[in-house]
This record gives structure tokens, C-alpha cells and sequence, in this order.
């Protein structure tokens, strides 16, 4: 059975098999969580990602983790919805991202993985929304993880994805 906690803290020091990255298609860096992820795994994850990408929102694409510390062994991007209103198909790409990351950290081997809140930043999606998809497809989608970390970069997305989980 996977056990889901909330963490406030830093994702690039989670010690878990693999992490993910809120990416754009590119899979090259970018802002916000994944540029700090592409910070600390150095300027080798841009390039792994640029062969490996593009990926499409909704999806996930693993590669190594090269320098994160403490040791990861993979990054797993995934490319979130840009909030239009959510009647474009968003609800379903942010539950696809929650689900494909599962089913690469599973082809993976990984037993642990931390996740950030994807798409609540740059692309705009509603975070109360976000936190509710995040538990609800974490919690029903089959998976051999047997750790998922949700990580909170501050007190008020801690909260949101807090509360969901004790609601659900």
C-alpha cells in the first residue's frame, strides 16, 4: 500500500529514488521548481532532457538525476496543463501527469517518489483545484511506490495539500 505525507521543504533535498520536475515540453529547464531542480542536478539534466523531449502536457519522461544531493536516481518530468479556465481539458492533462509519473517511477523500480505541485505555478492553475487532483489520482491510481512525498515550497500550498489529503 503507498503511503502519501505532505513535506514543507525544498524538493531537490528530498531523499527519495526520484523527484519530479513541473516541466515545460522541452524538457530543457525552465522557472520556478523545475529551474531550481535543474540547478541543483546541473547542466547535464538539460541536456538529457533535450534529447530525450518534447513531451506533451499530460505526460512524463524519466532521466538520470546526475548531481542532485542528497543522491536521486531520476528525474521524472512531466509537462502540466496552462490553466484556461479548465473547460480545455485541464482537469484530465493534471491527473495524466499525477498518473504517468506513477507509471515511470513503476518501470523505473522506484519505491519512493516526491512530487512538487504541478502546473500551480507559472501556468496558472487554481491550487485548491491542483491539490484535490494531486490526492484524489495519487490515491486511486495502482502503483508498487510504496512512498509518495508531496512537496510544499510554502505554508499555504502545505495547507491545501494537507487538507486534501485529510479529506479524501
Amino acid at each position: 500500500m503507498t503511503t502519501i505525507t505532505v513535506v514543507l521543504g525544498d524538493i531537490t533535498s528530498e531523499r527519495t529514488d526520484a523527484i519530479v520536475t513541473a516541466a515545460n515540453e522541452s524538457l530543457m529547464g525552465g522557472r520556478g521548481v523545475d529551474g531550481a531542480i535543474h540547478r541543483a542536478a546541473g547542466p547535464q539534466l538539460a541536456r538529457a532532457g533535450a534529447a530525450l523531449g518534447p513531451c506533451a502536457p499530460g505526460d512524463a519522461m524519466a532521466t538520470p538525476a546526475f548531481d542532485l544531493w542528497p543522491p536521486v536516481a531520476h528525474v521524472i518530468h512531466t509537462v502540466g496543463p496552462i490553466w484556461e479556465g479548465g473547460d480545455h481539458g485541464e482537469p484530465e492533462l493534471l491527473a495524466s501527469c499525477y498518473r504517468r509519473c506513477l507509471e515511470v517511477a513503476d518501470q523505473l523500480g522506484a519505491s519512493s517518489i516526491a512530487f512538487p505541485a504541478i502546473a500551480t505555478g507559472i501556468y496558472g492553475y487554481p491550487a485548491e483545484q491542483a491539490a484535490r487532483i494531486a490526492v484524489h489520482t495519487l490515491r486511486s491510481t495502482p502503483t508498487a511506490v510504496q512512498a509518495v512525498r508531496l512537496i510544499a515550497f510554502d505554508e499555504a500550498s502545505y495547507d491545501l495539500m494537507a487538507g486534501e489529503l485529510a479529506a479524501q
